[in-house]
């Protein structure tokens, strides 16, 4: 398959999502307008749709008017724009930068172009309705927790679960019953939860007699594991509980053969996507879905509008309906080429000296991993993920999805093409001859790092919104030991909390944060990033 390129992306200064230094090009930059300046394209997926999408089409509409305008935003669709931006991503998005204008729908209460998009969606996803968002999949989860879960009640998640959630138990006033997921130690990676899991915490709950708001599954992980939703999902609808799934990773499921399901195909009652992931909505765009009648619609519909902005990006919005069109044009075989590189991905890396494939051997429980996210561990090569990806992004300006402390994740998505792949086992393979040790320091390295997931061992003091209110103060870390944590700290990404307020602060915690930092991870939450100190409960 053939594959344009725009910008040069080698030729050009690199500029990455992550925070990390700027590559100097390695020959003369073009200007901003040059006409050699090419876009990122598969050609043979990418292609014009039969139709506008309805939304689309609404802001296109509304953008060409001959109007006289006197309202917000203040730029003036794009007459006062700052120069800087004009000069990075030209005068159109400030053009198609609308507000709630009569033609254009409104997001709380839509009956136009809005509505015929969620609607378009909720077809093309397989639910009875679906919800567009402008504040990412953490809006959603938010919504959904609160839109299922009454103060007092108690919300079944895994405590690997997004900080996302946790906000949403401080916001509802629900009581976490944590469930601690399977945990690989040479990789340094949490899977998912089971079916037996869940049926502990219920039945534990229920002899308790306390009353379960909902379950809430993270599937797939930002790794690609998947739970098994189908099973979990019959067992609480048995009890008549909702099940949420945080599906951030996998709006793509359920559109190929050798993708996963969806989780509403598993049964779930409210998924949370982020279509600007793997799918190609414009970033902090996402969708959530609903299937099924045990979940409340009026109350999910107040609770986004409790949440979301009351004025929303167009931009995002028309994003999403442009993404949904993209992907209803050929459902079936869109990702057909991402599939086959994904493939040669893994043909292409899996015999280098020195470096493991993240598969199904160590997480038993969970057979099912996402194939267009790849996980290639450099333990063996006596290198953190860290170090590993600060050479990979040296050598050949490749920047991956997600760092660890022993591996690197990469997503392969629509827009991949060989020429990077290429660039990455090359990589790779660099590292590998560089880097490669002996057996016996090998082994002992493995030995050394093996251990318990850093929040096996959690006790809850207070729960989350009696800590986020609680009074606190800030104490030396050496002092910290056994006191009530009173702030969300994690490594990011992927933005997974090793410390929540209200949890005793325990050893093995402070031992991994600060094993992290050392290795290179940013930290998260902490009012001290240096890990000098720690705020903690006065109570």
């Amino acid at each position: 398959m053939s594959c344009l390129l725009l910008p040069n992306s080698w030729s050009t200064t690199i500029l990455a999502s992550k925070e990390r230094r700027v590559i100097e090009p390695r020959k003369k930059q073009q200007d901003a307008g040059s006409t050699r300046d090419r876009i990122l394209i598969t050609n043979s997926e990418i292609a014009q749709p039969n139709s506008i999408p309805p939304l689309v089409s609404a802001l296109k509409t509304c953008a060409h008017q001959n109007a006289a305008t006197f309202h917000f935003p203040g730029h003036n669709r794009g007459r006062a724009a700052p120069s800087s931006l004009v000069h990075l991503i030209g005068l159109k998005p400030f053009i198609h930068d609308l507000p709630e204008l009569p033609e254009l729908d409104n997001l709380f209460s839509p009956e136009g172009p809005i509505l015929e998009a969620q609607k378009l969606a909720a077809k093309l996803f397989g639910s009875s309705e679906t919800w567009f968002l402008v504040g990412g999949t953490t809006c959603g989860i938010q919504a959904a927790i609160l839109a299922t879960c009454s103060p007092g009640d108690y919300l079944i998640l895994p405590r690997n679960s997004h900080i996302s959630a946790i906000s949403a138990i401080v916001l509802s006033g629900v009581i976490p019953k944590y469930i601690i997921p399977d945990y690989d130690c040479l990789w340094d990676i949490t899977a998912g939860v089971t079916l037996s899991q869940i049926e502990k915490a219920i039945e534990e709950l229920h002899m308790e007699g306390q009353k379960v708001g909902a379950v809430f599954i993270t599937s797939p992980t930002y790794h690609g594991i998947c739970s098994n939703l189908t099973d979990i999902s019959k067992l609480c609808h048995s009890y008549e509980i909702p099940v949420i799934v945080d599906e951030a990773h996998g709006a793509h499921f359920g559109f190929h053969p050798q993708l996963p399901s969806s989780a509403l195909q598993q049964g779930a009652d409210l998924a949370v996507q982020s279509t600007h992931k793997v799918l190609c909505s414009l970033t902090q765009s996402s969708m959530l879905h609903m299937s099924g009648n045990i979940v409340d619609r009026e109350r999910i519909c107040r609770c986004l509008q409790t949440l979301q902005s009351t004025s929303p990006s167009y931009l995002l919005l028309a994003s999403l309906d442009a993404a949904r069109a993209q992907l209803s044009e050929k459902p079936g075989r869109i990702f057909n080429n991402a599939l086959d590189l994904a493939l040669e991905t893994k043909n292409l890396i899996r015999n280098i000296p020195g470096i493991s494939m993240l598969g199904t051997l160590g997480f038993s429980n969970f057979p099912v991993i996402d194939p267009l996210r790849l996980t290639f561990g450099f333990w063996r090569l006596g290198l953190s993920g860290f170090e590993a990806d600060e050479t990979l992004y040296s050598d050949q300006g490749v920047i991956s999805e997600l760092v660890g402390t022993r591996s690197i994740t990469f997503a392969i998505n629509l827009g991949t093409c060989r020429d990077h792949i290429q660039r990455l086992a090359c990589g790779i393979k660099n590292l590998s001859e560089a880097s490669l040790l002996s057996f016996e320091k090998i082994k002992g390295q493995i030995e050394d790092h093996c251990g318990s997931a850093p929040f096996s061992d959690i006790t809850m003091s207070l729960n989350p919104r009696e800590a986020f209110f609680a009074r606190k103060r800030k104490v030396a870390i050496g002092e910290s030991l056994g006191k009530i944590c009173g702030e969300l700290i994690c490594p990011y990404p992927p933005g997974i909390p090793v410390m929540i307020p209200g949890e005793t602060i325990t050893k093995k915690a402070l031992e991994y944060l600060v094993l992290v930092k050392n290795k290179g991870a940013t930290i998260s939450g902490a009012s001290d990033p240096l890990l000098n100190s720690i705020v903690i409960c006065d109570v």
